[in-house]
């Protein structure tokens, strides 16, 4: 049956004109080679929308290889119940020397700047920069399985071949040039003017004459003509009861009921007495003349829907005819609540058999749907209708200028309007049409349309009474079943004029077989109410092919074009009414989207076929404007918009008096300015000329008009065109919707289709290519984005068709969920800004001298002296932290030192000096005597958090050893975790192992052995039960220079890095940190951090045995079973100071935004200061929420602050006690792309908070250095922070030579200016401002604001992006994206979110996300990719691993739930 069926559309395709069309479009696809374009890759599971016979098994998942020839291998995915393999072959790959590191997409020589040397020498080091921390407390989850098979591409990044290759295919496709040429730009020195697009000197222009206003023929006088239509209606009713009005047919077709004359004239009345005397509300009546009423009936009932409206008319109330509301959240439901409310509506009408399907609220009554006033429901039925009394008649007046009913209409962006019919509009529009279509008494007219609005209501309920004609109503439920009815219904019922859309002759084609025995010779009129659409021609021309041998005349075909405004405009006259031949015309598409009508035959690539709507309305006047601003009149080959002046128009916007003006009083002028008229004119909203004849032609509708960089498109057109591309094969025919989104100061156009559930993801994604390279041909216009839709779930207008608004209004707010998406930026997005050009280096001197004349001052600025303070002769007697330790436990034996708390908040371990100073004793014996080591040997502390830690450390000081401390691994995650603790031992070159008996297991199991090689561990100690032995002799060391520590720690950027800390570098910094925060024996501390690397470390670990004050110690973990584990601590010991990291700032705001109960015996009004620990940009959002939160438990304003650190120095800037409070400053986004800081107020457009760092340590300096010439740089200038300070680390700690690369870290000098101070280089980008507010010495304070760190930054377009900034505005785009992570690969942006929502809202993301990347950040995404929440991998800092990211990324190991190339 189907393949005859094809056969047949071929068939009459081939006759028809749609051939056109379709023959255009295949000529247009010829010309395109097959096109290599990345399919996106997709998760199994999100296919589930289609049937299951649908999936295609994974090795075809390459719809790109040569006409699918050669399959690529599938992907071999480790799925979640595979244990995680193994990650050594990946190891041991990167040790034969080829480096992740090569990735960083930074110009600085920061570890990671550049490739390490691929040697083997290079073994360790280069490991170490790949196998980071993805580590550890990964506060989230670890991506899934990791798998073994991997490429190398050139540049020895370690990538599987199916994503590689997929970008690779991605990148070949856009090194096509874009189709119009980018013209010169003029780039002002700072705004990044958006490409502006200039008119194209050849583009056609129209030449004609300015066309003169067309009057309609004059409305003839006919003798007996009704003075209005109820007056025609109580004629009827009267004189003529017998004859029938109105056929309603049931689902079978059967006819259920014939309304006759005298029962609607009866009804009508009985309906108006009992509104009037019937219906009161606290003894008044409920209704006066000129009430709004609303009429809910279903298109099945079109006898109560007549009965309703005249019964309205007759009491002199208003009927708003509305659809049946079916559930709560119809599309567009809630913007005709606001037109029911904005009309004052208290009443709906309905039928009794309506009300019942209606949803109900509890009590029994219609619910309220969403945004609609309450509403009385009064059902219709004959028992709820009083009979008159014989005194009662109703006034049957002439027609008049009152409002007789109200049409809705919903505009192109969703709102809805209603459009007032006065009495005198109706009765003219009947005469019009009565004469227009030769109308005479008791004619048949069969109506498909739907009777409650435009041509269904105008023929098929008002002009049919004006006639006593005979109308067949035919339902949708019935053309659905049988789509033949209406042609069998003419020929039963012999019926002169047929009323029906394209797509009633489309369907009834489909059904040809059983249409042997109908015929159509009764017609004489058949009338099609959207003659105006582009493929209402193919579906006229195809019927008529078919029908003709059965009756059907040509000229019977009768296209109308109408709009809900100025009612019907012109409509095609049959021959016998003199109606001129019917005209035809073939325009060029270009022309015509500059608004030039040319004829073109030749070249069929782009033209558009349309048919001519006939002639005007009798007894009007129409002309052609222009369709923006003034109307002036359009020359005669220019496409404008059609306005009609006639007494048969709408008279307003019911209640909108703007919009009224503009649409219904429209005054034409010529070019010279002149009105046309002093009669107003109505704008109808369609586009289009007067042809030869003076017939009319439609080429558009104002609301379907797309406006792309200077030209015009019609959203019709772009939908026959997608429909032309194997139609009915892949997605429905009717259920195409094209719209635009303005992206980025222009429209932008989306097509959105409802895929067949058998089609196969290869083929709809071949169906979307062809489909955009048919539009790109036909109308030179690219496609933003196409998405497909499952079958069924786009919203449906009332009769079928396509909600668009709610459509457009899904797609922006990501609620479409579609199964496929396929977007094109790269084509589209013509206007971005010129790539920026750097310009040719100012040299340093120069640069110095500029600021000077600028009179701005060099940006530089240090803490506190430290030469001048009080503490010097102890500063200088704590040089070393053993003999401090050894002092205070002489001194102060029994001061307790250390507190450390478990989850449930209670003491789990204490610490007093003496303790501490006997266990760290101890641990000395064992190392000198089990550990048989040597002075100046490393040794490694791998402990939890806690005293153990510190006392071990303690203990290789006395010992004479260098500790390191490392983070255990994780026994629920060996497989990532232990391979790093590997790595840092190995590089450390630890001669030894500290740690305790569990962990001393764990380390030797055979679950660690598939993880590391367990044979070459060094020697390992636990020290949970050690003999209680006295050090012969605690080691001294012989100068301050010695080293005291290593410290190791991972970047976000995959780099392990080790510092070396001298003594005189630790005491400095103890002495800093102790001095900014008055830090004294009295005071206690309590610290929430991570003790393994930095200042948490120092904090934890160094800072109470210096200054004595008491630290009660909060282990982070703890906090997962406890979140108010640390807050409750700070109240419980009224502490002034507290640390934190981020991530558990942000675990207290997430966790304990709702623990009321927990948070009621909180107090945090102690809190002076709480500083976050971190070494990134403040997040000031976050700080900000959680001040906020915790305002109420007494957490004053401006506690909260941040510290900044880095490898080169790890505590740069802290709040501290004193000092004035953080500033917070506003930046322009997009000077800061160009390195320049640029201050603007809060809440201008592109602005992004920087709050300042806390203030800069006592004896710390700090300049701003030009990242490439290393001059210093004046007040808020962006460059690289430059630090001197006694607590500078003395160097990296790496191994084989490798210090070289990156010695001028710790030794950088100025090229010009100060040339002598020695600098180290922090790697971050900063900028210093002088403030307002003065510091404790009197001076000005000078406030350094950290914008980000340099390795972390992308070179995109000549700018430079942090990703933080893309990511913040990804993560606003929509409700259930978790976290996001931006990087790129060889020039694409990549952006990585984290979906929090179910799997179908996985692609509503790629176009929210590309979207707000290219409105505020001018970027094109090239790849976005949805995982899993939990698969960015985090640091225990609580930074993103983005360089991590993207080797999974590359290696194919995130599982992603989709994966999207944007072409």
């Amino acid at each position: 049956g189907n393949l005859e069926l094809l056969e047949y559309i071929k068939f009459y395709l081939q006759c028809g004109l749609d051939y056109v069309h379709t023959e255009a479009v295949q000529a247009a696809l010829a010309k395109y080679k097959e096109r290599k374009m990345p399919m996106p890759s997709k998760r199994r599971s999100v296919l589930v929308h289609s049937s299951v016979e649908t999936y295609t098994p994974p090795d075809t998942s390459s719809a790109s290889e040569d006409e699918g020839s050669l399959r690529r291998q599938g992907r071999i995915t480790s799925t979640p119940f595979q244990s995680h393999s193994n990650v050594e072959p990946w190891l041991n790959r990167v040790i034969q020397g080829s480096s992740t590191s090569s990735s960083a997409s930074s110009t600085s020589s920061h570890p990671g700047g550049k490739p390490a040397a691929a040697s083997n020498t290079a073994t360790a080091t280069t490991a170490a920069t790949v196998l980071a921390d993805l580590m550890v407390a990964s506060v989230r989850g670890v991506p899934r399985g990791y798998n073994s098979s991997i490429l190398e591409t050139a540049d020895g990044v370690p990538v599987n071949s199916r994503v590689s290759s997929k970008i690779q295919q991605l990148l070949n496709t856009l090194k096509r040039p874009k189709r119009p040429p980018l013209k010169e730009f003029f780039v002002d020195d700072f705004e990044e003017l958006l490409e502006v697009q200039r008119p194209d000197p050849n583009q056609p222009k129209p030449e004609g004459n300015q066309m003169n206003v067309l009057k309609g023929e004059p409305l003839g006088v006919v003798t007996n003509w009704p003075p209005s239509l109820l007056a025609a209606l109580q004629r009827w009713g009267t004189t003529q009861p017998k004859a029938p009005c109105l056929t309603a047919l049931d689902t079978t077709g059967k006819a259920i009921y014939t309304l006759t004359y005298g029962k609607l004239w009866s009804r009508s009345l009985k309906l108006a007495y009992t509104l009037l005397n019937k219906l009161t509300t606290k003894n008044e009546p409920l209704l006066k003349p000129g009430d709004r009423v609303a009429l809910v009936f279903p298109n099945s009932d079109p006898v109560m829907f007549m009965v309703a409206f005249y019964g309205c008319l007759l009491a002199e109330v208003i009927p708003v005819p509305i659809e049946v509301p079916l559930t709560r959240k119809d599309a567009g439901s809630q913007q005709i609540g606001f037109l029911l409310g904005s009309c004052g509506v208290t009443l709906a009408l309905t039928t009794d058999a309506c009300q019942k399907g209606l949803p109900k609220a509890q009590t029994g009554e219609v619910v309220t749907f969403k945004g609609w006033p309450r509403l009385i429901w009064f059902v219709i039925d004959g028992k709820h209708l009083a009979k008159p009394t014989k005194d009662w008649h109703p006034q049957v007046r002439d027609a008049s200028a009152e409002i007789a009913y109200i049409e809705y209409k919903t505009s192109k962006e969703g709102s809805t309007v209603g459009i007032t019919i006065s009495h005198a509009s109706m009765l003219a529009h009947c005469h019009a049409l009565t004469q227009a279509c030769g109308y005479s008494e008791a004619e048949t007219l069969t109506n498909v349309l739907d009777f409650k609005r435009d041509a269904g209501l105008w023929h098929g309920v008002l002009t049919s009474v004006m006639n006593r004609m005979h109308v067949i109503s035919i339902p949708y439920a019935l053309m659905k079943v049988n789509p033949l009815s209406w042609i069998q219904k003419v020929c039963s019922y012999k019926a002169r004029v047929a009323l029906v859309k394209s797509r009633d002759m489309h369907w009834s084609l489909l059904a040809q077989r059983d249409q042997r025995d109908v015929s159509l010779s009764s017609l004489r009129m058949l009338i099609v109410a959207d003659g105006a659409n582009p493929w209402s021609i193919s579906s006229c021309d195809a019927f008529l092919n078919v029908f003709q041998s059965r009756g059907l005349r040509p000229e019977v075909i009768c296209p109308c074009a109408s709009s809900s405004e100025a009612l019907t405009v012109a409509i095609r006259r049959p021959p016998e009414l003199g109606g001129p031949p019917p005209g035809k015309a073939v325009l060029s598409m270009n022309c015509l989207s500059f608004g030039v009508i040319r004829v073109d035959t030749e070249e069929k690539l782009s033209v558009l076929t349309v048919q001519d709507v006939g002639q005007i309305m009798p007894g009007a006047n129409v002309c052609v404007v222009k369709v923006d601003g003034t109307p002036y009149l359009c020359k005669a080959d220019e496409v404008g918009e059609i306005c009609v002046n006639s007494g048969a128009t709408g008279m307003a916007y019911f209640g909108l008096l703007g919009i009224t003006r503009n649409v219904f009083e429209a005054i034409p002028v010529t070019a010279a300015g002149v009105p046309v008229s002093d009669q107003p004119f109505t704008r109808t909203g369609l586009l289009g000329f007067v042809g030869p004849d003076y017939l009319v032609f439609v080429v558009g509708k104002l609301d379907g008009l797309m406006t792309v960089s200077g030209r015009r498109h019609n959203a019709d057109d772009v939908v026959a065109t997608a429909l032309a591309v194997e139609p009915m094969k892949f997605v429905y025919r009717g259920r195409i919707a094209v719209f635009s989104v303005t992206v980025l100061h222009d429209d932008r156009i989306v097509l959105v289709a409802e895929q067949r559930p058998d089609a196969s993801e290869e083929d709809s994604f071949q169906w979307m290519s062809r489909v955009l390279q048919a539009i790109d041909s036909i109308h030179q216009v690219g496609v933003y984005c196409l998405a497909l839709v499952p079958a069924n779930t786009l919203p449906k207008a009332p009769l079928g068709g396509i909600h668009i608004s709610e459509t457009k209004q899904r797609f922006l707010e990501g609620a479409l969920h579609p199964c496929n998406v396929l977007m094109c930026p790269h084509t589209c997005v013509t206007n971005l800004p010129k790539p920026r050009q750097k310009q040719p280096d100012v040299g340093p001197a120069s640069m110095i001298v500029g600021n000077l004349v600028a009179g701005k001052r060099i940006a530089q600025a240090s803490g506190r002296d430290v030469t001048q303070l009080e503490d010097n002769d102890q500063a200088r007697k704590f040089l070393y932290l053993a003999d401090v330790l050894q002092w205070r436990a002489q001194t102060t034996p029994d001061h307790p030192l250390f507190l450390l708390l478990n989850s449930k908040g209670t003491v789990a371990s204490t610490a007093s000096c003496i303790q501490l100073h006997k266990r760290a004793e101890r641990v000395a014996v064992a190392l000198m005597e089990k550990g048989r080591l040597n002075v100046g040997d490393h040794v490694a502390l791998v402990y939890p958090p806690g005293v153990d830690l510190i006392a071990t450390f303690y203990g290789c000081l006395y010992a004479g050893c260098i500790p390191i401390t490392v983070r255990p691994p994780h026994p629920q995650n060996l497989a990532t975790t232990l391979p790093t603790v590997k790595m840092i031992v190995e590089v450390s070159k630890s001669a030894c192992i500290l740690t305790t008996q569990a962990i001393m297991k764990l380390l030797k199991s055979k679950e660690a052995a598939t993880a590391v090689d367990i044979k070459t561990w060094p020697t390992i100690l636990d020290t949970d039960d050690m003999p209680k032995k006295k050090l012969a002799s605690i080691f001294r060391p012989t100068s301050p220079d010695m080293l005291a520590y290593l410290d190791f720690s991972v970047s976000t950027t995959g780099i392990l890095a080790g510092v070396k800390m001298s003594h005189a570098a630790t005491s400095a910094l103890c002495r800093s940190i102790k001095l900014q925060c008055e830090l004294y024996p009295s005071r206690q501390i309590a610290i929430c951090l991570d003790p393994y690397c930095g200042l948490g470390f120092a904090l934890w670990c160094l800072c109470s045995v210096y200054s004595g004050h008491q630290s009660i110690l909060v282990p982070p973990l703890e906090l997962e079973s406890n979140v108010s584990l640390w807050l409750s601590a700070v109240s419980q010991y009224k502490v002034r100071v507290t640390f934190c990291s981020y991530s558990v700032m942000e675990m207290c705001t997430k966790g304990l935004g709702t623990q009321t109960d927990v948070l009621r015996v909180i107090n945090l009004s102690c809190v002076r200061t709480c500083m976050v620990v971190a070494e990134e940009r403040p997040r000031i959002t976050l700080t900000q929420s959680f001040s906020k939160l915790f305002k109420d438990l007494g957490l004053s304003a401006r506690a909260v602050s941040t510290t900044f650190g880095c490898r080169v120095n790890v505590a740069v800037c802290l709040q501290g006690t004193a000092g004035p409070d953080p500033t917070t400053v506003y930046v322009d986004m997009r000077a800061l792309r160009h390195d320049r800081v640029r201050l603007v107020e809060r809440g201008s457009p592109h602005s992004l908070p920087l709050m300042e760092s806390g203030k800069i340590l006592p004896g710390v300096k700090v300049i701003i250095a030009h990242t490439e010439t290393k001059g210093p740089l004046g007040d808020s200038h962006l460059g690289e922070i430059w630090v001197s300070s006694p607590h500078n680390a003395t160097g990296y700690y790496t191994v084989y030579g490798e210090e070289a690369l990156h010695a001028d870290h710790f030794t950088a000098r100025l090229s010009f200016g100060d040339t002598q101070t020695v600098w180290a280089r922090t790697g971050y980008l900063g900028f210093l401002r002088r403030t307002e507010l003065t510091d404790a010495s009197g001076e000005r304070h000078d406030a350094l604001y950290v914008v980000g760190s340099l390795d972390e930054t992308l070179e995109l377009r000549g700018m430079r992006y942090h990703p933080i900034d893309i990511e913040t505005s990804v993560i606003r785009a929509h409700k259930s994206i978790a976290e996001c992570a931006v990087f790129t690969w060889t020039n694409l942006l990549v952006v990585v979110v984290e979906l929090e929502g179910s799997e179908q809202e996985a692609l509503d993301l790629v176009a929210l996300v590309t979207n707000v990347v290219l409105e505020e950040h001018y970027l094109i995404v090239g790849v976005v990719v949805i995982v899993d929440p939990g698969v960015i991998p985090i640091n225990s800092r609580g930074e993103k691993q983005r360089m991590h990211l993207r080797d999974g990324f590359l290696a194919d190991q995130l599982d992603p739930i989709y994966v999207a190339y944007n072409m």
